[in-house]
């Protein structure tokens, strides 16, 4: 690598600049605070374990995000955590040992082997909040609605939320016999909604009749309530397990309804990003001009039980660096005061007492020159008539 180039990062990696910092840790702070508010305990997993542990019950989606590293102290594999979720299940389930239901949240770097998408980074600051030990829809009506109050809380506006149900898929196709591999590749068509790709794998698998009817007819089935009543009369024939989750699906807007009637939900059958790893309810969160999902949720029961415990658990996440990208909010406002660094004791008693009072002062260097808008300051401390006080910039 040339010397001009050594300056480069890797693609996908973004330093933080000190305005943006400044949004994101303002930000973190406030969002953990707010957690507290609904009870949710803060935990700080680590960066890397061992593999085995990181990725147990998570699936091949993450493993294939996982960097991975040889421990030099003992030889075993270790993984760079591609997400927290896991993480917390294990806490729950290991450390924990509580019987009642358990509330937890984090935020923190987590490293991808490639982006999600054309648009992500591969390491997005994580933030989320997991609810384990309760199996009612009420806990998923909490989540959501705590992630709706998030992305509300770090300025994104006009919301749209998708709710879907990966019992529906996972019921249509093993009513269809499809095995592992089939159910896979007709899942990646089902979210590239490619119709033509679907037929053709049916036929190919040789899915007829109303089970081909019915797998197909999840491309459509999206929308507002109405969705949900088409569902259910278009997919009479399914088994008794999908229209159990229909009825679930049913039970957990209710809920989120009566917690927040103002908020507008939609619904997509075929919206199952992390099929593999969710057990029944899934949401997702966009906006306008961004083509991704801004945070995602569900419930992802009996992870814990690798770790011991199976317990119930739902929760959701977001990258705080996208929020960035898409709030609303203005700029931070950089206030100080800049204060002379050649003075007597009196000087830096009066510089600490502002500290104290919360204030930003930044002490000018000897040989330079600055002026308070170099140092980001509105304000300069002076000396009138033998005591320091606070004056305006002009």
């Amino acid at each position: 690598m040339s010397a001009k180039d050594r300056w480069l990062l890797p693609e996908g990696i973004e330093e933080v600049l000190p305005d943006d910092a400044q949004w994101l840790e303002s930000l973190r702070r406030k969002v953990l605070d707010l957690f507290a508010t609904w009870g949710y305990e803060f935990v700080m997993p680590p960066m890397i374990e061992y593999l085995d542990a990181l990725l147990t019950g998570t699936g091949k989606e993450l493993d294939l995000q996982t960097f991975k590293v040889t421990d030099q102290l003992t030889g075993r594999l270790m993984g760079v955590r591609p997400d927290m979720t896991p993480q917390a299940a294990r806490i729950d389930a290991h450390y924990l040992k509580r019987t009642v239901p358990v509330r937890l949240c984090y935020v923190g770097s987590v490293l991808h082997t490639r982006p999600t998408d054309l648009a992500s980074s591969r390491e997005p600051l994580q933030l989320g909040a997991e609810l384990f030990g309760h199996a009612g829809p009420e806990s998923e009506a909490e989540i959501l609605c705590l992630m709706v109050t998030t992305l509300r809380f770090a300025g994104i506006e006009r919301l749209h939320v998708d709710l879907g149900h990966s019992g529906v898929f996972r019921g249509l196709v093993a009513a269809a016999g499809l095995t592992e591999d089939q159910q896979e590749q007709l899942f990646d068509a089902l979210q590239r909604k490619a119709q033509p790709a679907m037929t053709a794998l049916l036929e190919k698998f040789g899915v007829e009749g109303k089970s081909k009817q019915m797998l197909m007819r999840l491309v459509e089935l999206n929308g507002g309530s109405e969705a949900l009543r088409e569902a259910k009369r278009e997919l009479e024939a399914a088994p008794h397990s999908v229209h159990q989750a229909l009825d679930n699906l049913e039970s957990v807007v209710a809920a989120v309804r009566r917690r927040m009637p103002e908020l507008t939900l939609h619904f997509d059958l075929a919206e199952l990003a992390g099929y593999s790893y969710y057990t029944g309810v899934v949401f997702s969160v966009f906006v306008p001009a961004y083509g991704c999902a801004v945070a995602r949720g569900g419930r992802y029961d009996g992870i814990g039980k690798a770790f011991g415990r199976a317990r119930p658990a739902t929760g959701f996440s977001t990258d705080l660096r996208v929020l960035r990208k898409l709030s609303v909010d203005d700029e931070p406002v950089r206030t100080g005061i800049l204060a002379p660094c050649d003075g007597e004791a009196d000087l830096y008693s009066e510089i600490s007492r502002l500290r104290e009072l919360g204030e930003r002062v930044v002490t000018s260097l000897p040989g330079t020159t600055t002026t308070p808008a170099d140092m980001g300051c509105d304000r300069k401390l002076v000396c009138k008539a033998g005591a320091w006080v606070v004056v305006p910039e002009k």
